[in-house]
């Protein structure tokens, strides 16, 4: 199968390292967070997967309504994204996401269902169903 986008990002040094993608546009210190023990002071991986997924879950939205005639535009949707790491209980760790998502100019039962679609074509949903809990809060205003 074609991948449509193909990116490589490099991580030395963990959680308290650097990434830097090969065509150099990330290049991020990384810190491990206070709430885990570390200094802070710099993004971490939980923090560049919901940033990823919130960007990645509106787009779903627009995608999912461009043969609607309710469409939303980019600047009718906000996405949060919360994600949480806890133990899995073996010894290891597990995520949890929330994704609030925030339609402007639709009622409420076309804004979760258009959310619903979202949650089935977007690529981050696909690859943690199943996984991660993601857990869904759709408003409108």
């Amino acid at each position: 199968m074609n991948h449509l986008y193909t990116t490589r990002v490099t991580a030395i040094g963990g959680r308290n390292g650097t990434i830097r993608s090969d065509d150099g546009l990330l290049d991020l210190a990384l810190a491990m967070p206070r709430e885990l023990g570390g200094r802070g002071g710099a993004t971490n991986p939980e923090q560049l997967f919901a940033a990823g997924y919130a960007a990645c879950f509106e787009n779903a939205v627009i995608h999912v309504t461009r043969g609607q005639a309710d469409k939303v535009r980019d600047s009718d949707i906000t996405v949060a994204c919360s994600v949480g790491l806890l133990p899995n209980g073996q010894n290891g760790f597990a995520l949890a996401v929330e994704l609030d998502v925030v339609i402007a100019g639709i009622d409420q039962d076309k804004a979760e269902a258009i959310v619903q679609a979202a949650h089935a074509v977007c690529p981050y949903s696909n690859a943690v169903r199943g996984n991660v809990d993601v857990k869904l809060t759709v408003a409108v205003r």
